[in-house]
């Protein structure tokens, strides 16, 4: 009993942490959606647990009803866990959540198989996801890592990595990091926005338009000197073709 009411206080006291907006814990009692769908999940878990299969369903079923969030059962959810605002969140059955992880709504923690057993996304410690992101598959997002919104996450993602785009892929890892300016970012970024949220294929096809551009510089200038050329092989050819009629007046 008493670790259930410290769970809630830490529940509470997480909000305060990362959600600006949040005023009172009256406030954060009755209107956060996220802290509901995890009280109520917790309820919902514990029947899973103890093979209390369909009223675990029910319970589950219910706070989806009431919060719009959609967690099932059999998720294992850790400590701290912050869903912001939550609207439109679904996290499948095999799927782990650490503790200190924070979901923005129309997140998807999803399975890619039909077939029983570990199918859906393990999220390590710290995990920022941003709003309508889906992580998809028995993935592992390390310790620490964001995700940017609307991204599509199909494959493990690094510890402290950033990750952006559909399919996602990675702008900013663990060692860029340190190598970056001495600049700091608070230790959490809200919507997983990091250094550089730029999807690598833009920054290529940028490199290339670059590259381009000074190529096409590079051809403007020969250009304009075989033109500056031009008057003077005029002349040469000229004094050839008068020093050819010399030779054969001469002849």
């Amino acid at each position: 009993m008493a670790l259930m009411f410290k769970k809630i206080r830490e529940d509470i006291a997480i909000v305060f942490e990362r959600d600006p907006a949040a005023r009172s814990t009256l406030e954060v009692l009755t209107t956060y959606p996220g802290v509901h769908a995890l009280l109520i999940h917790r309820l919902a878990h514990a029947f899973w647990q103890i093979k209390f299969y369909w009223l675990g369903r029910m319970i589950s079923h219910i706070g989806r009803w009431f919060t719009g969030i959609e967690i099932h059962p059999g998720a294992t959810i850790g400590r701290r866990v912050f869903i912001d605002h939550g609207m439109g969140v679904v996290i499948g059955e095999t799927a782990i959540i650490e503790d200190d992880c924070t979901l923005y709504h129309g997140v998807t923690l999803g399975g890619t198989s039909w077939n029983k057993g570990k199918r859906h996304p393990t999220l390590k410690q710290g995990v920022v996801i941003g709003a309508g992101a889906k992580i998809l598959g028995p993935i592992t997002i390390g310790r620490g890592a964001k995700i940017g919104s609307n991204a599509v996450v199909v494959k493990d993602v690094p510890a402290k990595a950033t990750a952006v785009g559909i399919p996602a892929r990675i702008v900013e890892a663990e060692g860029q990091t340190k190598q970056k300016s001495a600049v700091q970012l608070p230790a959490f970024n809200a919507y997983a926005v990091g250094r550089d949220e730029d999807d690598p294929m833009h920054k290529n096809l940028d490199q290339l338009m670059l590259a381009i551009k000074k190529q096409n510089q590079t051809i403007e200038r020969l250009e304009d000197q075989i033109k500056s050329l031009k008057p003077r092989a005029n002349e040469d050819l000229k004094l050839a073709k008068a020093f050819s009629h010399k030779k054969k007046a001469s002849k």
